[in-house]
Order: structure tokens, then C-alpha cells, then sequence
């Protein structure tokens, strides 16, 4: 299967992991060799409840025995979209209560943006140094690492940068600026985490101005970091609202949320200001609105900021620098990236899944299912102190 896997589907790196998988339950993903791999990535942080979580395996069997597709986005009412939308207004603040469903994170940017302009009439958006908020041509438009971003120019103009947590900054946003568009967490600039009320400072500036937030919650959204969304660790509310991983319990989504009154925007002048054919697709809806269900009526979102607790206390090595983060959603930095390597590729051979980040190279991804237990994240540590260990006896 590998030799196949090589040869006839597109590679987005050289050298991938290259695992062939067999199976996945739980916090486990078992491969056709017969070998047992703990899971500390969850999918880049998409399988919120694990893997094949018995109560989305049966929503998705329930749905699919009813419809699938049926018509392109928003013509047609489909119960599982509606209950869905309407259970994320019902847990959102005021002023965000009206949702565009697409079909990934990267897809609710795009339209995100759009509605930016389209709201203020402005051209201009401010995006973060080191932000990442996907890989299609406005998304990849808002990220300023060359190396990245050169072959493909010319992008989407009109963007320009601010320092992440630089409040000298914010005279950059003006009555020019559309949108603001930060990650509430950044992620592969290193899980850096908004300080010193820097968000809320941004947004005073936003109103001043009349430009829009816009805050990527992709990654730190439903549950990850002790609250249903990152934001509400900040004390502030965006004006759009973009999410995805997570959000399907690993199945592809994405979505962005705004008011009312500037959701129905992108419904007139033009007509089909943002169109998508299987946006709010019914298997994927139940799989995200039983998703969604399961984190509110259980103990998962408060529960992660323990497990982060028990991360903490087992992953301490003269060979970390800090474990950056909030929840589940951590990186352990190491001495320097070559070590990192070595604990990634090292923990794959010994039964332990762990990623990398995007910019940070000396980082490593702790990113398991919300529904991880306190032995599997003890077992997980042990494993990576273990190879610590072993480079710094060399």
C-alpha cells in the first residue's frame, strides 16, 4: 500500500511518515503491520472526540440511511445544518449567532474575508507575522514567510502585517483597514498565546475605526483550550468567527459566524456572494452536531485544562525549553530542532504519534483527542522522556 500511496497520490512533502493505517479507535490508530500507535496529534487537532467515537460513527449511519447530498448550500432546510447552526448561536455571544457552513478551515477564511470587504467597502487587511491560516490563494495571501509563499505570487493584494502581541502596532489599523484577521492562538508561529489584553486592544482599535476582527479559531476551537472556543479565554468577541479541525470530529468542515446583518451580505448584490456546493453536506453537519453535543454535555472542555496540568507535571527535561500553550493544545519546545526531530521520528518507531509545527522547528505537537485518558498521556510523556534521556546520555 505504501509503494501505491507513493506513486499514485499527491505528496505534500519528500519524505512523509508514511504509516499504513488499518484502523483507528479511540486514542489509538493501528496500522497493517499490526502495531498499536498512541495518539498525541488527533489529526492536527481535528479528532476532537477520538477516533471513531461510537456517537459519530452511529449519527453518520443514521444520516446516511436518510439523504446525502441533496442540493448546494443554503437552498434547501436539512436538519442536520440547521441544529447545528442553531446550537452554535445558542452558545455563542450575542452577535454571533448566524453561520456560513463550508467544507474546511482554510474554505471559511476565503469566505470570511470576502464578507470583510463586502461589510466595509475597504480593501486593506492586517494579518499577524508568522500567521497561518491555510494553504488556498487568500489564506496563503495573509501569511509573510517567503520561502512559502514566493512560488506562487502573484496573491491577493492589498494585505499587510502586524508583530503579534505588539501593541505599537495598532496605529497600522485605520478608516483604510477592512479586517483584522489573527489566530486567537497562534499556531505554527509556535502556540503563542494573546498577553496583556492584546486582543481586546485590538479590538477597541477595530471599533475605532470601523474595521471588522476577524478571529481564526481553527485550531484552538471546540474545547481544546478549556472553553467551547479560544476567544473566551480573552475577554473579547469577534466580529467574525472562523472555525474547522475539530468542528467535524473528524470529518471535513469549516465554518465562519457573524451577526445577522452581515451574514445576509453575502445573500444579495451580488446574489451568491459566496457559494459552495456540499457546504453543510448532512453526513458531516450530524457529525459535527453530535460532536458539538457531546462537548457541551460532558466534562471534556473543562477536563482538558487538568490534562494540561498532567502534560506539565511529566514532560519536564533539561532538553525542554517550555511547554507553550493552553488545554490540549501544546507544544513542548526543544533545545533546538534537530532534537525535535529526533523525538518525532523516534516516537513514531515506538509507538507514539507527535507532529511538528509550521515556523517553530524546535516545537513538537501535543495535540490529542479531547477524550485522551490520564494513563494515556502518562504513557505518552513517558515515552517521550525516554528518548530525551537517551540523547542527552550521548
Amino acid at each position: 500500500m505504501k509503494k501505491d500511496f507513493l506513486k499514485y497520490q499527491a505528496q505534500t512533502t519528500p519524505h512523509p511518515l508514511g504509516l499504513e493505517v488499518s484502523h483507528a479507535q479511540g486514542s489509538y490508530i493501528h496500522t497493517t503491520d499490526g502495531q498499536s500507535h498512541l495518539d498525541f496529534v488527533a489529526g492536527v487537532s481535528a479528532c476532537t472526540l477520538g477516533h471513531s467515537h461510537p456517537k459519530i460513527v452511529q449519527a453518520i449511519k443514521d444520516q446516511a440511511e436518510k439523504y446525502l447530498h441533496v442540493m448546494v448550500y443554503g437552498e434547501y432546510a436539512q436538519q442536520p445544518a440547521v441544529e447545528l447552526t442553531k446550537l452554535l448561536a445558542e452558545n455563542l455571544p450575542d452577535g454571533l449567532n448566524k453561520t456560513y457552513l463550508v467544507n474546511s478551515g482554510t474554505e471559511a477564511i476565503e469566505g470570511a474575508l470576502k464578507l470583510a470587504r463586502r461589510a466595509t467597502g475597504r480593501t486593506q487587511i492586517l494579518a499577524a507575522h508568522q500567521a497561518y491560516h491555510g494553504n488556498t490563494m487568500g489564506s496563503l495571501s495573509l501569511m509573510d514567510f517567503e520561502e512559502r509563499v514566493q512560488p506562487f505570487r502573484p496573491l491577493v493584494g492589498d494585505i499587510a502585517h502586524i508583530k503579534f502581541n505588539d501593541t505599537s502596532q495598532l496605529s497600522d489599523i485605520t478608516v483604510q483597514t477592512a479586517a483584522v484577521i489573527l489566530e486567537t492562538i497562534q499556531g505554527g508561529a509556535g502556540f503563542i498565546e494573546p498577553q496583556n489584553d492584546y486582543l481586546k486592544k485590538v479590538k477597541a482599535r477595530c471599533e475605532e475605526t470601523g474595521a471588522l476582527l476577524i478571529l481564526d479559531e481553527i485550531q484552538p476551537g471546540f474545547g481544546r483550550t478549556g472553553k467551547l472556543f479560544g476567544f473566551q479565554n480573552y475577554e473579547v468577541v469577534p466580529d467574525i468567527l472562523v472555525m474547522g479541525k475539530g468542528m467535524g470530529g473528524g470529518l471535513p468542515i469549516g465554518a465562519f459566524t457573524a451577526s445577522e446583518e452581515l451574514m445576509d451580505l453575502l445573500s444579495d448584490n451580488p446574489k451568491l456572494g459566496h457559494i459552495t456546493t456540499f457546504g453543510g453536506n448532512p453526513l458531516i453537519a450530524a457529525s459535527a452536531l453530535t460532536t458539538l453535543q457531546e462537548l457541551l454535555h460532558s466534562q471534556l472542555i473543562p477536563d482538558t485544562l487538568q490534562k494540561e496540568t498532567l502534560f506539565r507535571k511529566h514532560l519536564k527535561h533539561p532538553l525542554i525549553q517550555e511547554i507553550r500553550g493552553r488545554g490540549l493544545m501544546l507544544a513542548a519546545l526543544m533545545k533546538n530542532s534537530e532534537i525535535a526531530d529526533r523525538v518525532v521520528l523516534e516516537a513514531k518507531d515506538r509507538g507514539l504519534i507527535l507532529f511538528w509545527l509550521l515556523f517553530e522547528k524546535r516545537a513538537v505537537r501535543l495535540t490529542p483527542p479531547l477524550t485522551i485518558s490520564s494513563e494515556e498521556i502518562v504513557k505518552g510523556c513517558g515515552i517521550i522522556v525516554d528518548i530525551l534521556n537517551e540523547i542527552a546520555a550521548e
